[in-house]
C-alpha cells in the first residue's frame, strides 16, 4: 500500500451532467432489471476495475443509487449526475486516511446546491428542494454515515514506525560498552608488564647447584 500520507485538500463543486455516465449508457442501464445484470452494466460504464472484496462494495453502492433513483423517478440526466456525485463523494472521502467527514459533508452540500439552483453556466437546476433534501438524506444513509468503513477499505493504508526508549537504558548501554574495553585494557597492561618483569628478574642459583660449583673448585686446586 502507499505509505504517502495526503491531507485532505480543497473540493470545488462543478456540474455533473453526463460528466461520467452519457446519455446512451443511461439507456443502456434502464435496460438492465436484475441486480446481476445492473452490476455488470455499471461495472462497464464506470469502468470498475478493482479487486474483491473492494469491486463488489462499490458496484453495491452504485447499484443501490440506480435503485433509489426509480424509486424517485428521476429522469436519465438525474440519475447520472446522482450516480457522478455519489462518485465524487467516495473519491473525495477515500484520498486520504485522514478524519476528513465535514470536508465531504460540505462537499455534498455544494454539490447538490450546483443542481438544483439555475444560475447557468454555474449551476443548473436537475433537483427541486424538495428531491435534493431526500437525496442528501439518501447520501447521509448509505454513505456517509458508513465513510469510515469506505476508507477502511479503500483509502491507502500509512505505517508508521515508533521508536521507544526507557529511561536508564542509555546508562546501561554505555556502561555495558565500557566494561569490555576496561577490562581488555587491564589485559594489555598486564602483557606489556610481564616481559618487563622478566627482563628485569636475575637467576638465583639452587643449594645443589652452590655444592657442585665447590666440588669442582676443589678438583682443580688437588
Amino acid at each position: 500500500m502507499d505509505s504517502q500520507l495526503k491531507v485532505p485538500r480543497t473540493l470545488k463543486a462543478k456540474l455533473m451532467l453526463w460528466s461520467d455516465v452519457s446519455y446512451h449508457n443511461m439507456e443502456y442501464i434502464d435496460q438492465m432489471q436484475s441486480i446481476p445484470e445492473l452490476e455488470s452494466a455499471l461495472c462497464r460504464v464506470l469502468g470498475v476495475d478493482l479487486p474483491e472484496p473492494r469491486r463488489g462494495i462499490l458496484l453495491k453502492l452504485y447499484v443501490q443509487t440506480v435503485l433509489f433513483c426509480r424509486k424517485q423517478s428521476f429522469r436519465k440526466e438525474q440519475t447520472s449526475t446522482l450516480l457522478s456525485i455519489i462518485k465524487s463523494i467516495h473519491e473525495a472521502n477515500i484520498e486520504t486516511p485522514l478524519n476528513n467527514l465535514e470536508q465531504c459533508l460540505d462537499y455534498c452540500n455544494e454539490l447538490l446546491l450546483c443542481h438544483c439552483c439555475h444560475r447557468p453556466p454555474f449551476s443548473v437546476s436537475f433537483f427541486s428542494y424538495q428531491e435534493a433534501n431526500c437525496i442528501l438524506d439518501y447520501i447521509h444513509n448509505s454513505y456517509l454515515m458508513h465513510h469510515e468503513l469506505y476508507k477502511y477499505f479503500f483509502a491507502p493504508q500509512v505505517q508508521v514506525d515508533l521508536p521507544l526508549t526507557y529511561s536508564g537504558m542509555e546508562k546501561e548501554e554505555s556502561t555495558a560498552s565500557e566494561k569490555p574495553g576496561s577490562s581488555a585494557d587491564n589485559n594489555n597492561m598486564e602483557s606489556e608488564a610481564e616481559p618487563m618483569i622478566s627482563s628485569g628478574q636475575q637467576e638465583v642459583p639452587t643449594e645443589q647447584e652452590e655444592s657442585n660449583g665447590d666440588d669442582q673448585n676443589s678438583q682443580t686446586r688437588v
